[in-house]
């Protein structure tokens, strides 16, 4: 596990909203937490999926006919300890017309209707395909939207003016709906059971499984923690009804979302518009190919020109980095950063870019990467050289994103 986020992992941070565990977790490679920093946006019509497919950066239509592509035939009613075919998660953006960033979204289809539990947890009884009221549900198309709290309001206006005639109802659902994460050196590399749900329905199909059934309480949906659509690294996301505690979410293992946060930190994956900046980044520099999140095969969307244009060029030179804060005998500087500052290099005093995000001893920047990743760089804070900043290039980005920097030192 990464180092600061190990100590994180073993103690609270204050400033809790709810009553979270106080000692030491129980087992520190898994730990959840409720993202406040995100709403959840529903659409819902018969065009819904069209509509956000015509709009976003990843082909939303492909990733949610994925699950009925399958040989097997399509099953209509919950069997018995077989799990459900649920479409994965998406991750997505959208974009200015200049292919700028505006946000990011994770997008989930809901199960249809023959397929969710009733108010008792119970699955549905029958077997055959839904008529009538449950059928036109089935085709209905409704996706919700893991989006920014921040920007939810703006999100609704402009998706809005984009609707025109498309047949699609757009709704801020936050008040019905929270996200969730699961994450830590452990989950990405659980087995599927109960005890870590890779893609498994929660609340039927699991004998006599409460905490899945708790989950159904109040609300008739069978809710479920999907693989994140970016990294295995990040875990399993989902959203869930407000009015419960997700399954396998132990008071022991729930946690502030500053945890959450510096995991996604000290892995160098920027999320929402606080460090992602609105209107001003550019997709790529900010790693969105290596994070599934645009499709370069699917058809016209906002903003595709410059994305497709700088991807078919072959060169990013900038790109956001894990930042670690140290001073001259490398001991990690707690809160010396702000976000906006500027990082230089010590020797030629040049602009290397400028930090993202900071907490605590760490942070993101986008660098340029021949300075930032070369060998013995010496780089630090432009206000404050007395802060020394190490650029950590993460074991998920791929080869290809550094070979000629590597080229380029081998010749020197």
């Amino acid at each position: 596990m990464l180092p600061l986020a190990r100590r994180l992992l073993r103690g609270p941070l204050p400033g809790r909203r709810r009553l979270l565990h106080t000692g030491p977790p129980a087992d520190p490679g898994v730990l959840a937490c409720r993202l406040a920093s995100r709403a959840v946006v529903r659409f819902r019509g018969p065009e819904a999926a069209r509509f956000l497919n015509s709009l976003l950066t990843n082909d939303v239509l492909a990733h949610f006919s994925s699950s009925s592509s399958s040989s097997e035939p399509p099953r209509y009613a919950p069997t018995p300890n077989v799990p459900a075919r649920a479409p994965p998660a998406v991750y997505a953006a959208l974009l200015t017309p200049q292919g700028r960033f505006l946000y990011d979204l994770f997008l989930y289809r809901p199960a249809p209707r023959s397929q969710m539990l009733d108010r008792t947890g119970s699955a549905p009884q029958t077997g055959e395909r839904p008529r009538g009221e449950g059928a036109e549900e089935e085709g209905d198309g409704e996706v919700l939207a893991d989006v920014d709290a921040a920007e939810v309001d703006d999100l609704l206006a402009c998706f809005k003016r984009y609707r025109l005639r498309s047949k699609v109802e757009i709704d801020n659902v936050s008040e019905e709906f929270l996200c969730w994460q699961r994450f830590g050196s452990d989950v990405a590399h659980a087995e599927p059971s109960t005890q870590e749900p890779e893609a498994q329905s929660i609340g039927w199909g699991q004998g006599t499984d409460h905490a899945a059934e708790s989950s159904a309480q109040g609300n008739g949906h069978g809710w479920q923690w999907l693989k994140d659509p970016r990294l295995d690294i990040l875990g399993y996301r989902g959203i869930f009804p407000a009015d419960t505690i997700p399954p396998l979410v132990e008071s022991d293992k729930e946690a502030d979302e500053r945890h959450y946060q510096l995991w996604r930190i000290e892995n160098g994956v920027a999320e929402g518009s606080t460090e992602i900046p609105k209107g001003e980044a550019i997709p790529l520099e900010y790693n969105f190919a290596g994070l599934n999140a645009i499709s370069f095969e699917k058809g016209c969307y906002i903003g595709q020109e410059l994305i497709a244009r700088t991807h078919h060029r072959g060169t990013i030179r900038k790109r956001l980095l894990p930042l670690k804060f140290v001073d001259e005998n490398d001991k990690e500087l707690e809160q010396a950063v702000a976000p906006g500052s500027d990082v230089v290099d010590v020797v030629s005093g040049k602009k290397v870019g400028t930090v993202s995000t900071a907490l605590g001893s760490r942070g993101m920047g986008l660098l340029r990467l021949e300075e930032a990743l070369k060998r013995n760089s010496s780089l630090a804070i432009s206000e404050n050289r007395d802060v020394r900043v190490k650029a950590i290039k993460p074991d998920w980005w791929p080869a290809e994103w550094t070979q000629v920097l590597q080229q380029k030192s081998a010749v020197a």
